[in-house]
């Protein structure tokens, strides 16, 4: 007897392979289904949490606000996405909220540093005016 005629699929064992198999399946999707949900809502509350937290550190000012609101923007359409079940595009569009979140925080932090340094910049130039004027020149 061969191993083929021994272990011969019978069209019952088939269906009870094909039946297992589909099953199995199946519960891998719905878990991965629920599993991916749950991880886009996680990441679109992150995004709503940067997306507020970048709202504050701007405040007022004027550097940073076009990237907030494309951030916000991304965040609109994540919220979207999830409503509709698309748990990629949330995630996807969740992940882009954050990043521009963050470039409006950056571009706003890079402006006030900016300003500082002119600042300083400009008391180093008085003082040495200063100096000049100050020290008796030698002939």
């Amino acid at each position: 007897m061969t191993y083929r005629t021994k272990y011969r699929a019978t069209p019952v064992r088939s269906a009870v392979a094909l039946a297992l198999g589909v099953s199995i399946l199946l519960g891998s999707l719905s878990a991965y289904g629920s599993n991916a949900s749950d991880l886009a809502k996680q990441h679109v509350a992150q995004s709503d949490t940067s997306v507020e937290q970048a709202r504050q550190t701007l405040g007022k000012s004027e550097h940073g606000t076009v990237e907030l609101q494309q951030a916000r923007d991304k965040l609109d359409a994540a919220k979207s996405a999830l409503a509709k079940k698309d748990w990629k595009e949330a995630e996807r569009a969740a992940a882009q909220a954050h990043l521009f979140a963050e470039l409006a925080v950056a571009k706003s932090q890079s402006a006030a540093a900016r300003k500082s340094a002119d600042e300083v910049l400009a008391s180093l130039e008085i003082l040495r005016q200063e100096t000049e004027r100050n020290t008796p020149t030698q002939r």
